[in-house]
């Protein structure tokens, strides 16, 4: 029989790493997600990218995930001073 603290540990696991997968799929243009974008408009194009268009997204979409994780920072800071 498993214990109960490998069992927890296990689910606990499972569930970051869905999480993780999840966001990474989002359509942000530094994540996988935002490939996947990249891609679709390609193939709605009918020709490829150019590199100024990704090079500008994949700037956008850095921001967006430096402000997303100040935001989370500053949460956690507060959290853990109050």
């Amino acid at each position: 029989m498993i214990p109960l603290q490998e069992v927890w540990l296990l689910g606990f696991l499972g569930l970051v790493s869905l999480s993780l997968g999840i966001i990474n799929l989002m359509p942000i243009p530094m994540l996988d997600g935002g490939q996947l974008l990249f891609l679709l408009f390609e193939k709605i194009k009918g020709s490829p990218l150019s590199e100024e268009f990704q090079l500008k997204g994949q700037t956008v979409g850095i921001i967006f995930l430096l402000c997303f994780m100040s935001i989370a920072f500053y949460n956690d800071i507060l959290r853990l001073v109050s």
